[in-house]
């Protein structure tokens, strides 16, 4: 599994110890992880929260990316700004407990981490637990047990949904503000990890408009 980490600029002072602590988790484990930014609190890319929904939207669908690692202060802006886009279904997580059931009973490939509210001392440790329980088990094995097939019948039910309420991906690309998109693609990894990961032909061309690259 190819998994993207992303920080927006109130806490890119953390990307370094969110990354060794991802990588030694999930590489263990046979995952990748592509660090996408930001990478310190003075990286001249600097992203928004909404501009993290755009970047995780672009690389899930792209197929460069099967999982997402973001957040923000509280979570919540990251969370939301990743679901309000196609294909992207992102869990507010707070405990190893949410990571555990997000997998199992939700089966979502993002989620939106709160990296200022209550992350005091420990707040790395709680990280390494999150992500244990987030890929111990491959997700949408349900919890409990007796729920598997209903949990599993919902999820293709928000799966369809989506599809009705949200439009292309590359449709969006389009229409979203230029500015905004091209600051969110426009980290120093960028183009070295999407061009080399991404599956998606026709977000590659959009993404080559927007970047203004043959």
């Amino acid at each position: 599994m190819k998994i993207a980490l992303i920080n927006e600029n109130s806490q890119a002072a953390k990307n370094e110890m969110i990354h060794n602590t991802l990588k030694s988790v999930v590489e263990p484990m046979g995952h990748e992880v592509y660090n996408y930014g930001m990478y310190s609190a003075e990286d001249p890319n600097s992203l928004t929260y909404v501009q993290n929904g755009i970047l995780a939207a672009i690389l899930l669908n792209s197929g460069a990316a099967d999982y997402v690692i973001t957040g923000c202060g509280t979570g919540e802006g990251a969370m939301l700004a990743c679901n309000s886009f196609p294909k992207v279904l992102c869990g507010h997580i707070e405990s190893p407990l949410d990571a555990y059931l997000f997998s199992q009973v939700n089966d979502g490939n993002c989620i939106a981490l709160p990296f200022a509210e209550n992350f005091g001392w420990g707040g790395e440790l709680n990280l390494t637990y999150i992500f244990e329980k987030l890929f111990c088990a491959p997700g949408g094995g349900g919890y409990p047990k007796e729920r598997v097939v209903p949990e599993q019948r919902n999820k293709k039910i928000l799966d369809a949904v989506k599809e009705i309420t949200h439009n292309r991906l590359t449709d969006i690309l389009r229409k979203l503000d230029r500015d905004l998109v091209k600051g969110a693609l426009s980290g120093e990894k960028f183009q070295e990890y999407f061009f080399a990961n991404c599956k998606d032909e026709e977000i590659k061309t959009v993404v080559k408009e927007i970047l203004e690259i043959q």
